[in-house]
Formats: C-alpha cells, sequence, structure tokens
C-alpha cells in the first residue's frame, strides 16, 4: 500500500458535521486536521457504540414509562435503556450494565418523539432544543 500522500494546497471547509451515531452536531479539532475528512463520529464513546434494540422499542418504552408515570411526571432515558435492556437481576455480573450502551439510542429515540411532538425534553423544569442539549435531560408528555 502507497505511503500517504499529503493533502493539496487546498483548505478543507471547518464547517460542522453530524454526527452518524448520535446525530448531534460537533465541530473542527485541530486534533482532527489531518483526518477532518473523513470524520464521522463526535466522539469514542459514539464511534464504539454497539446498538442492540431497536429505536422502535426504545421510543415504546419511553412512551409506556411515561404513561405509567401520569402527566407532569418525568422520566430520565436511562430508565427506557434499563427497561429495553432487560432485568439486571437475571444476567451474568458482566452483562448488568448492558443498558449503558443503550443510553445514546434512548436520547435518539427522544429526539425522535421530541420531533413528532409527543414529548418535551427538559433541563432545569425547562425546555431545551434536543439537538443541543449536553448533560443530564428528563423527558415528559406534551
Amino acid at each position: 500500500m502507497p505511503d500517504r500522500k499529503p493533502k493539496p494546497d487546498r483548505l478543507t471547509p471547518r464547517k460542522e458535521k453530524l454526527c452518524k451515531t448520535c446525530g448531534r452536531p460537533f465541530a473542527y479539532r485541530k486534533e482532527w486536521a489531518q483526518d477532518w475528512d473523513i470524520i464521522k463520529f463526535c466522539s469514542e464513546a459514539c464511534r464504539n457504540n454497539r446498538t442492540t434494540a431497536s429505536p422502535a422499542e426504545l421510543e415504546q418504552a419511553i412512551l409506556t414509562l411515561l404513561a405509567e408515570r401520569g402527566s407532569g411526571k418525568t422520566i430520565c432515558p436511562s430508565e427506557a435503556a434499563k427497561l429495553v435492556a432487560g432485568n439486571p437481576r437475571l444476567k451474568s455480573h458482566a452483562s448488568r450494565r448492558d443498558w449503558e450502551a443503550l443510553m445514546e439510542p434512548a436520547r435518539n429515540a427522544a429526539r425522535h418523539l421530541a420531533a413528532q411532538h409527543k414529548i418535551l425534553i427538559t433541563q432545569h423544569n425547562q425546555p431545551v432544543d434536543p439537538l443541543t442539549a449536553k448533560g443530564p435531560v428528563r423527558l415528559r408528555l406534551r
């Protein structure tokens, strides 16, 4: 295989890209200067994400949990991930935390439901933009 040839003198546009896993926008970083054209993921966590649940299962879990809680009550996306992952008491010790791999897909399912105006995504009891929200979020029915 030939050695990697230097890029031509043209500059690659450094505009924001959308992560292939989580769908959130991410910006150029100097560490990605050589590979910016081929970067597809915003982080190592997104790059290594292995989803075992379908988005429809996670969406249904979110809606089920919210219906059980009642109006005005909220849930965390992790509760839906835990519901879909199954009961940890019935699993081996090594696979008890399988729900953590479903966190970003659960947040994606919540974003999809928010886009359909079925739920509201909040932080500190204030509605937030689902695409730019970082950190812990809560979900509630509209």
